[in-house]
């Protein structure tokens, strides 16, 4: 009979709001799961678009800040959130299965991305003069599935998905492949891309890469990650995003992130 008692105890411990919804999120301050050195998102520094964006939630929240840091890689939610490290994982795809996902707080794409001044590459892949680009893209990312639909493989130079982000940064390395005229176009994220072109000032262009029937989708709704079976949790931050949006909108174009409007179309920056 000892184990109820001592359960009783802890939920009053925890207080009303543990006791009554099972959430184990901590009080005294927002806990983020982030990457150390994955800008623009994050850094330890706090200079990526996402570490202002959870400086705002914890004005609106009345909470400090605080950083549980672990490589974006297999195992992140699992050694973070889901290990109780952390409450709120910036970033994640809406429909992302590893955490139960706020509500969007921005729409973006996958972008074609060619220098400001040369000629603009076709609006379409399928166009015969693609094949004579050099084109590159980050391999395993959803524009090869396009690339290998019309059969551009062979003429696009692939940078590596995988990396240990504090020594290298192959997002950075295509753009700038594309800005000093090795590469005639990108197949990219957008948020790598805008940040490179409006941040770091290269002289770069970018287009929406639209999404089409049976390939891969190109542009995402992104939420921010919670533990399941949190549900108030979730509602208070759903609430600080729709107190905050405007402030985020700003972020994100302060920081080149191409934003899609509701008829999926770029707004312009």
């Amino acid at each position: 009979m000892r184990a109820p008692a001592a359960l009783a105890i802890l939920l009053l411990l925890a207080g009303p709001a543990a006791a009554q919804t099972g959430e184990l999120v901590a009080t005294d301050a927002l806990r983020v799961c982030a990457d150390p050195a994955n800008l623009p998102f994050s850094n330890e520094r706090g200079e990526g678009f996402e570490n202002r964006i959870a400086a705002l939630l914890g004005q609106s929240l009345d909470r400090k800040v605080d950083y549980v840091f672990f490589p974006q890689v297999q195992g992140f939610v699992r050694n973070t959130l889901r290990a109780g490290r952390c409450d709120l994982v910036m970033g994640t795809v809406a429909g992302d299965e590893l955490t139960q996902n706020t509500n969007p707080y921005y729409h973006t794409t996958y972008v074609v991305a060619f220098r400001r001044g040369a000629e603009a590459p076709p609006e379409r892949l399928d166009d015969p003069r693609m094949k004579q680009l050099r084109l590159g893209a980050i391999a395993r990312t959803p524009p090869v599935d396009l690339l290998a639909r019309y059969g551009l493989l062979t003429s696009t130079r692939f940078f590596p998905l995988s990396v240990d982000t504090r020594h290298e940064s192959p997002g950075a390395d295509l753009v700038r492949a594309v800005a000093e005229g090795e590469l005639d176009a990108a197949l990219i994220w957008g948020p790598i891309a805008g940040y490179q072109a409006k941040v770091k000032g290269l002289p770069i262009e970018l287009r929406a890469l639209p999404s089409e029937p049976g390939a891969a989708r190109m542009d995402f709704r992104i939420t921010m990650g919670v533990r399941g079976q949190e549900p108030e949790w979730r509602r208070r931050i759903n609430a600080a995003i729709r107190e905050r949006q405007g402030e985020i909108d700003g972020i994100l174009h302060d920081y080149g992130v191409p934003l899609l409007d509701a008829r999926g179309q770029l707004r312009s920056q």
